[in-house]
């Protein structure tokens, strides 16, 4: 999988080989862009872990390759120690563009899950005369227009820094809309736009051109409707060079689409397969948002049956491991009567799970980060033994670090897109050696992601519009 990025091929006008490889700054957010690929006709594998030469040639047809990460959470010394290494990896695989792809959200700050330093890091392994940033991505309900950044919830649209959840996110919130503001604050590299007006006047091109330069500036792209998603897109594609390089959020993805269908490369229709209904499932949720509580209630109250994992007891060493065995004999019997179960740590942000953790960690004698940590093993843990001791096939991870725990201790080594569910959530296969993973249907579901029914949704396969 390394031909020259620049090789054609004639009858799709697209180069041959990988057209993108990227690194997920967590695993929901890895598995959304597989989704605006795949559901355009553009093939994607998403490995766990780095791939050696054997397993990366059974997904030698693969347009796009990923590799999902868990940098969202981390400061910038692990930044440092640990990107490097995946952004060299990804490099060998020839694509014109590798992306380090971002929340559509934005959420991040200096010292945890530093955008900024991830460009940084980045832009040292190329020299390309500017990065581009796309965030916006409509089906998504991310808009970006002058540089600020909005985003729907339940039927509205906020700006990000008044957003329900976001503005309340418990270790990153979004103070600052302006996303030149909030990332100037992570990165000396100069930032700059590309606004909504200069590409409604045809003026993309000629602003990019005055803003290259030697010292490789940031340059956001508004993305706020069809027009200016496409047009994001033939601005990264056509100014690629020999190789760029792009901390962009799935915006990135449909924007290329739209640009691609708008030349004729693609097919003019996305399209997934439907998911076939399943028995039963198993959830299990860290995330601690507002759309998480409102879809663990709406389950609670629909035939789901719940286990609260309590939090102080698996931050104990002593209490840990009964917790877990509690919390899986309960999901078992579930299961045992047809019952799909939802294991979760808190539901919603006003929960005492949430108000009470930091007391918690100090009385454990934790770091926060070590902490929370401990709760993404804990779920992983409940769902390895509900799959270890049950005919579970179907499975949910609702959170980004809960999402990486538990594919890391299943043994998976690559994702692909089964079918479709709502945007950013589809239904993913699991790759791996081990017999009783391989073949796996699981969800990784970022907190904001999805409708209250969601959980019934992948029960059925039934999208409720």
């Amino acid at each position: 999988m390394t031909p020259s990025p620049m090789a054609r091929d004639p009858e799709s006008g697209l180069p041959s080989g990988p057209l993108l490889a990227y690194y997920g700054d967590d695993f929901t957010g890895s598995t959304d862009v597989m989704e605006a690929f795949s559901a355009a006709g553009v093939p994607t594998v998403l490995f766990v872990q780095a791939p050696s030469p054997q397993v990366l040639s059974r997904f030698a047809d693969m347009r796009c390759v990923g590799l999902a990460g868990t940098s969202r959470g981390r400061d910038p010394t692990w930044m440092r120690k640990h990107l490097p290494a995946a952004f060299n990896s990804l490099r060998q695989l020839g694509a014109p563009i590798l992306q380090y792809k971002v929340c559509s959200t934005f959420d991040s700050a200096p010292q945890v899950g530093s955008i900024g330093q991830a460009i940084e890091l980045g832009l040292a392994g190329t020299s390309a005369r500017w990065s581009p940033t796309v965030v916006g991505a409509p089906r998504l309900q991310r808009f970006q227009v002058f540089g600020q950044l909005f985003a729907g919830f339940m039927g509205e649209v906020y700006r990000i820094d008044r957003h329900p959840s976001m503005s309340r996110h418990p270790v990153t919130p979004m103070d600052e809309a302006d996303l030149r503001v909030h990332l100037g604050r992570q990165t000396t590299q100069r930032i700059e736009l590309i606004d909504a007006v200069q590409i409604s006047q045809g003026q993309g091109g000629a602003r990019l051109r005055a803003l290259q330069g030697d010292d490789q500036p940031v340059v956001m792209i508004d993305v706020m409707d069809p027009v200016s998603q496409c047009e994001a897109g033939r601005l990264v594609w056509e100014h690629r060079d020999e190789g760029l390089f792009s901390a962009s959020s799935s915006g990135l993805q449909y924007a290329l689409v739209a640009y691609w269908r708008s030349r004729g490369w693609l097919p003019e229709q996305p399209s997934l397969p439907t998911a076939a209904p399943a028995p039963v499932i198993a959830v299990v949720s860290g995330s601690c948002s507002v759309m998480s509580g409102k879809q663990i209630e709406w389950a609670l109250a629909h035939g789901f049956h719940g286990e609260r994992l309590e939090v102080a007891a698996c931050l104990e060493a002593s209490s840990r491991a009964v917790e877990i065995e509690r919390v899986v004999r309960g999901s078992l019997q579930a299961l045992a009567s047809g019952r799909s179960p939802l294991v979760y740590s808190a539901m919603g942000p006003d929960d005492s799970a949430v108000t009470g953790f930091e007391g918690w960690v100090k009385s454990a004698g934790l770091e926060r980060a070590q902490a929370a940590e401990a709760i993404g093993d804990a779920l992983a843990e409940v769902m390895k033994q509900l799959l270890d001791r049950s005919d579970l096939r179907r499975v949910v991870v609702a959170g980004g670090d809960s999402s990486g725990a538990v594919a890391s201790h299943l043994g998976v080594q690559a994702l692909t897109v089964l079918a479709g569910l709502r945007p950013g959530a589809p239904l993913c296969r699991a790759w791996s050696d081990d017999a009783r993973r391989d073949g796996l249907e699981l969800v990784l579901k970022g907190g904001q992601m999805g409708t209250p029914s969601f959980y019934s949704e992948v029960l059925s396969g039934v999208v409720n519009d």
